[in-house]
């Protein structure tokens, strides 16, 4: 539908359709959850005191077709491997490109 910008607006118009943005912006607002202290929760500060916490992360050791990429440090896939460098360094594909 074409518009024509030129033509004399309808002011009444314009309010119902302001009325209708502030109504669903009022929506959308109610489904945050603005508690900060619960958001807060979820974050541990740099330093804070962990001694008494479990870790529940599982741990696997290094498997005999990985490898550790001498310039990302990442554990990679034997068929991620591009050469090693004069040292014998591995170097990953991704790093190598």
């Amino acid at each position: 539908m074409a518009q024509d910008y030129d033509s004399p607006r309808n002011k009444d118009e314009d309010e119902e359709s302001l009325q209708e943005l502030g109504k669903s912006s009022q929506n959308e607002n109610t489904d945050i959850d603005d508690d900060e202290n619960a958001i807060a929760e979820d974050y541990e500060l740099p330093g804070a005191d962990l001694s008494n916490e479990d870790s529940s992360v599982t741990v696997i050791p290094m498997q005999g077709d990985e490898f550790i990429c001498s310039q990302c440090f990442l554990v990679k896939h034997r068929s991620q491997l591009a050469y090693t460098d004069e040292s014998g360094q591995p170097i990953c594909k991704e790093c190598a490109a």
